[in-house]
């Protein structure tokens, strides 16, 4: 079996190789005559580099060419939007973030699935299917199993008096926190920069304390004790450390400058010799409270275009991307599916054991509301959470703001 892992790592670096070379013709040469062209609109950094990796062989087995687009969040959410309007489509297949599937689905953006023969199989961790269906009928397949952990530095919890194992409640944090920012280092770093980032930043606290941004009827639940008691412990952890984007969290985790921070496994793949690692993030506020599921998915899905001009080979696309063997050799680039047959896997534990703790987050996770105005949920929320945690408004003022400006957005 070891050698079968080699093997595994090999040819997933031989694919790296071949997939750089083949994206830089694409950039220039048009499909060959009689080949079908299939162009992709994928996440940038390490969500979509996986999936490029795996194109070369699909595109020798299907003779056809594939064309990728890498863009940032905003970037990708307004193209794929942006291009519904158009009868014949410039993209094939997408990715899709949790949070933009009722508006999607609600704007005939992407394909019934279901009707295109496609169908989830039980390896596929059960959790992660409740923001791909309308119904019964699939729209999305969940591909990147983003899901929010805990990072922290091994020598700063170790200074604190705490393994790994040994943290477990959010009180267990304020300590680890504490102890670090009295030796001059950054206890704890929430993550600035959009409005977006601070709201998915904090969520895990407040599903901690009992609450959540909207109620069982889409309506916002942001002036509430539940709301304020979570911010009250959010702003009382910044205090204990800085505000960074997401390069500067991961460098302060892994020099030994930061001690703890809300991050994704697709920002960082600790080694057995890395500074940092993960756990799952706390599920009760102390050893007395209420355990809740913390960890907010950030699910990188995988669709097809509903304007596609090439529906069937798309589909043919989406299916070969979710194989499970297809999924297993995105792993030693970079890749977190989100079936057991990779996350629990023996032979890949032994190289890549905070998998493990990425199977138990996927497995209690929760998704963002599914509303179609949840860009603009965030922005609101999010700039009002970001001017008290400045101090430039208090709390009582930012929570009405919030609350009121919400209430009109989900009329």
């Amino acid at each position: 079996m070891k050698k079968g892992l080699s093997v595994l790592v090999c040819l997933s670096l031989a694919i790296c190789l071949f997939a750089n070379g083949a994206q830089e013709q694409k950039a220039t040469v048009p499909a060959a005559a009689g080949k079908q062209k299939l162009t992709l609109i994928l996440r940038g950094g390490t969500y979509g580099k996986v999936i490029e990796k795996c194109l070369p062989a699909f595109e020798e087995k299907n003779n056809c060419e594939i064309e990728t687009l890498d863009l940032s969040f905003d970037d990708l959410h307004s193209k794929i939007a942006l291009d519904t309007v158009n009868k014949e489509g410039a993209y094939d297949l997408c990715m899709v973030d949790g949070s933009w599937m009722a508006e999607f689905t609600e704007n005939n953006v992407l394909l019934n699935l279901s009707k295109a023969g496609y169908s989830f199989d039980d390896d596929i961790i059960p959790a992660t299917l409740t923001i791909c269906k309308v119904g019964d009928d699939i729209y999305l397949a969940p591909y990147f199993g983003n899901v929010t952990v805990m990072l922290y530095n091994k020598a700063l919890i170790k200074a604190a008096g705490y393994a790994s194992k040994d943290i477990k409640t959010w009180a267990d944090i304020q300590k680890i926190a504490q102890v670090a920012k009295a030796s001059g280092k950054n206890g704890y770093i929430i993550r600035g920069g959009s409005p977006d980032n601070i709201v998915s930043d904090f969520l895990p606290i407040l599903l901690a304390n009992g609450g959540w941004v909207v109620d069982a009827n889409n309506k916002p639940t942001v002036d509430t004790k539940e709301f304020r008691a979570a911010l009250d412990q959010y702003i009382s952890l910044y205090k204990l450390g800085d505000t960074m984007d997401k390069d500067d969290i991961v460098a302060q985790i892994d020099n030994g400058n930061g001690a703890l921070a809300i991050g994704w496994p697709g920002w960082y793949v600790p080694k057995a010799n890395s500074n940092g690692d993960y756990v799952t993030i706390p599920s009760t506020l102390d050893a007395n409270g209420k355990s809740v599921n913390t960890s907010l998915y950030g699910v990188w899905c995988i669709g097809v275009c509903n304007n596609s001009t090439h529906k069937e080979l798309s589909v043919k696309l989406l299916e070969y991307l979710m194989d499970k063997d297809v999924l297993l050799g995105t792993i030693p680039e970079g890749g977190v599916p989100c079936r057991y047959s990779s996350l629990k896997n023996a032979e890949v534990l032994k190289t890549y054991p905070q998998l493990e703790t990425v199977c138990s987050s996927l497995e209690k996770g929760v998704y963002r509301p599914v509303i179609a105005q949840w860009n603009e949920f965030t922005t609101i929320l999010g700039t009002e959470m970001d001017n008290i945690i400045k101090g430039t408004e208090t709390m009582d003022a930012g929570l009405s703001n919030a609350q009121k400006q919400l209430v009109d957005l989900m009329k």
